[in-house]
C-alpha cells in the first residue's frame, strides 16, 4: 500500500488559522466532502466518536484522527499542515501542526490498521516531517507525501 493510492492532491491543504479541535475536524470532514463525496457530516460524526475513545495527538505535533464510515467503498485520507500549531490534547500535551486523517469503510478491518500503520511510519520520519513543515504549498506537501521510498527498513 502506498499513500498515493489513498491520498488525492484535492485533499491536502494548507490551513494558516483554526481555532479549535471541533472546527479541524469539521474541516476534515468537508475537504472529505469536496474530495471523496463523503457526508461532510458523517465525516465529523465518525471523526469525534472516534476520538471520544481516546486521542489521536500521537505526539511531536502529529495528530492522526481516524474514522469508519458507512456506505464507504475505499479508505482515504486528507491532510492539512496548520501554519499555527492548535492545542489538541496529544499524548505528549504538544499542540498540533501535521493532521493526516484517515476514512475507512465500516468493515474494513486490516485494511484499515495497514493504511493507519502506513501513515503512522510517514509522519515518523524525521527528514517527511521537515519537508512538511518547511512547505506550505498544498502541491509540494502532497508531493513530499506520496514519494517512493526507498526502503522501509528501520
Amino acid at each position: 500500500m502506498e499513500l498515493s493510492k489513498l491520498l488525492i492532491p484535492g485533499a491536502v491543504r494548507f490551513v494558516s488559522q483554526m481555532t479549535s479541535k471541533k472546527r479541524l475536524f469539521h474541516e476534515l470532514g468537508e475537504i472529505a466532502a469536496q474530495a471523496y463525496g463523503l457526508s461532510a457530516a458523517v465525516a465529523l460524526d465518525g471523526l469525534q466518536e472516534r476520538e471520544s475513545l481516546g486521542p489521536t495527538g500521537v505526539g511531536h505535533g502529529i495528530a492522526l484522527p481516524h474514522a469508519r464510515l458507512e456506505d464507504m467503498n475505499r479508505i482515504t485520507g486528507v491532510f492539512l499542515r496548520l501554519e499555527k500549531p492548535l492545542d489538541y490534547d496529544s499524548v505528549d500535551r504538544q499542540p498540533v501542526d501535521l493532521v493526516f486523517a484517515l476514512f475507512a469503510p465500516k468493515d474494513s478491518g486490516v485494511d484499515h490498521l495497514k493504511a493507519l500503520a502506513l501513515v503512522s511510519r510517514t509522519m515518523r520520519d524525521t527528514g517527511i516531517v521537515q519537508k512538511l513543515r518547511a512547505n506550505n504549498d498544498p502541491a509540494k506537501l502532497y508531493a513530499i507525501l506520496t514519494e517512493p521510498r526507498a526502503s522501509q527498513a528501520a
